[in-house]
């Protein structure tokens, strides 16, 4: 056994102890029934995170209404074009109809669940590495969300990871 997860550890699914650690096909599809799409963060290479661009053309490729959220740049470049980013997620013009993919380091996860949670965003994703126990305690907490995909399954060995197990969730969800 490792060192005991921290609130400055970020965990995959492997690491989460006495909680239900699946999110099921059901919730992955869930996720991708409303309308529109943010995709929060950006390169973390030390926390061996997937950056935030990679996701956000991901998105683009399907066809998504998707926007990139970053407080510190003005775009993203995906394929050599620039798509203009907003700063949070209060700057997404109908939050009610959009689920959150993140892809940040567990310490500024719960500040985006936080923001997530008052705009009245339903559904969130939390890539692998981006959560430790107190992310998944707020996250997990009775009404803060309706779709939280997270932890282990999906088919990738890290956890349900939205570039491994989106195509199906996004089938599963009627579009595609």
């Amino acid at each position: 056994m490792g060192e005991p997860t921290t609130a400055s550890t970020p965990m995959n699914g492997s690491q989460i102890r006495g909680r239900d650690t699946m999110a099921t096909a059901a919730v992955a599809r869930n996720f991708f029934s409303l309308p529109s799409f943010a995709v929060v963060g950006a390169i973390v290479v030390e926390l061996h995170l997937v950056d935030g661009p990679t996701v956000h053309a991901w998105y683009l490729a399907h066809g998504l209404d998707v926007s990139p959220v970053n407080p510190g740049s003005p775009h993203v470049t995906v394929k050599g074009k620039d798509h203009a980013t907003i700063p949070n997620l209060s700057a997404l013009p109908n939050p009610k109809e959009t689920s959150v993919s993140i892809i940040t380091p567990p310490g500024a996860t719960l500040g985006v669940l936080q923001e997530a949670k008052k705009l009245g965003i339903p559904a969130v994703w939390m890539q692998p590495g981006t959560f430790d126990e107190a992310v998944l305690e707020f996250a997990l907490a009775a009404g803060a969300f309706d779709a939280v995909v997270y932890g282990l399954g999906g088919a990738g060995s890290e956890g349900w990871c939205v570039l491994v197990d989106g195509d199906k969730a996004l089938k599963d969800a009627g579009k595609l």
